[in-house]
């Protein structure tokens, strides 16, 4: 077998295409009836609006994305916000969601997409934006899974967690999703804002607890937490699926017949690493999914880099000599760098020690862009305006 980076790249630009926001859309429109207001979150949400605004024209429409994504919108109130870290921008844009929300005279339909949690902050009565800010700082460093996460989340936002479904009462919510979740749970994905929520306040403080972070948090998060929210009943949403990472490694898959690992890649990054090298016989193998990185350095990086990166070790340990390994996020963007993910291969570790590195103490200090930068192995493929967590691929030769 020819081993080639441009055929892997082919191979996750296919999945990335399976994942238009726009098609996403336009295949599930009709099941909408005519909405008095659109509301677009997340890193799809331009594409996503631009669908909804060719079939409902002259519906207020007003759409929350990251900076990477954002431009004009005719028809549409475009917001830019911070993410993964939440900003001020977010705020204004949570403020407006809500206000647009509570004003509605009508049905709304709701178009959400991965991201739409730090983008959209709305923090509780009581906590600042620095606060929560804080604690998805905390968070993001904590090798919590992407469900944990959201639920602490939900519970110190007023728009997580059914927050779309309580503004809008007695007004019915539609949402069309593009899943970036792991096993799609609707509640999960941008921090469910149009389904129930994950969890209780006192489950938040629970995890928080575990993973070693409550002492450390703002009182007013602790007051927060303590109290817990009061139930508040709403009308249910009708939440539709229209898009998925499942969906884009099929796409992946059948470009040429590759072998998929059905087993979603999640957890700790060197221990994904070491599955993922199980999993990879002779020919072309993908897969999808979103590992966690615990923080230990200050270096820049995110988990496809470093995925990307143990990939590479894990190999050597092996023996292998002929093999490239494409490790992405579909949003083309991998914690805050430019860099999508890595495309290692056999050349990689010898490319960055050349260099000068030295990648045992490059991944203790969390340095994966620094590694691959080294090696000339950086995924750079722009913001792609889709999110459906991570896509991997493997090609090995015999």
């Amino acid at each position: 077998m020819t081993l080639s980076r441009q055929h892997a790249l082919a191979l996750f630009q296919a999945g990335v295409a399976a994942a238009d926001p726009y098609a996403a859309v336009e295949r599930h429109i009709g099941k909408v009836a005519r909405p008095a207001l659109i509301i677009a979150v997340g890193k799809a949400a331009i594409r996503m609006a631009e669908a909804a605004l060719h079939a409902f024209g002259g519906v207020p429409c007003i759409v929350v994305t990251n900076y990477e994504n954002a431009k004009d919108l005719a028809g549409a109130t475009v917001m830019a916000a911070g993410h993964p870290v939440p900003d001020e921008n977010g705020a204004r844009a949570g403020a407006a969601v809500t206000q647009a929300i509570r004003g509605a005279d009508g049905p709304i339909l709701a178009l959400i997409s991965g991201g739409g949690s730090a983008l959209l902050p709305a923090p509780v009565a009581g906590v600042s934006l620095a606060e929560k800010a804080a604690v998805n700082e905390a968070l993001l460093g904590a090798g919590l899974d992407i469900v944990e996460m959201n639920l602490v989340r939900q519970q110190l936002s007023q728009l997580k967690g059914g927050g779309f479904l309580r503004l809008a009462a007695p007004h019915a919510v539609t949402a069309l999703i593009l899943s970036d979740v792991i096993g799609d749970d609707l509640s999960a994905i941008a921090s469910g804002p149009t389904a129930a929520s994950l969890g209780t306040a006192e489950e938040a403080r629970l995890i928080l607890e575990k993973a070693s972070i409550w002492n450390g948090l703002p009182d007013s998060v602790k007051v927060h937490l303590k109290a817990g929210r009061k139930a508040v009943a709403v009308t249910d949403g009708t939440n539709i699926l229209v898009g998925s990472n499942s969906q884009s490694v099929a796409a992946m898959a059948a470009v040429d017949g590759a072998h998929v690992i059905e087993t979603s890649i999640v957890g700790d990054v060197e221990a994904a690493a070491k599955a993922i090298c199980d999993a990879c016989a002779p020919g072309v193998t993908v897969w999808g999914g979103e590992t966690t990185v615990m923080l230990k350095g200050t270096g820049r990086g995110g988990r496809n880099q470093e995925l990307a990166l143990r990939v590479a070790v894990e190999a050597r340990k092996r023996g292998w000599t002929d093999w490239i390994c494409l490790q992405g996020g579909s949003d083309g963007r991998d914690g805050p760098t430019d860099a999508a993910g890595g495309l290692a291969d056999a050349g990689t570790l010898m490319r960055i020690a050349q260099a000068g590195g030295d990648i045992e103490a490059l991944l203790a200090n969390n340095d994966s862009y620094g590694a691959l930068d080294l090696a000339g192995d950086l995924l750079i493929t722009d913001a792609t305006g889709t999110n459906v967590a991570d896509l991997g691929i493997m090609i090995r030769g015999a």
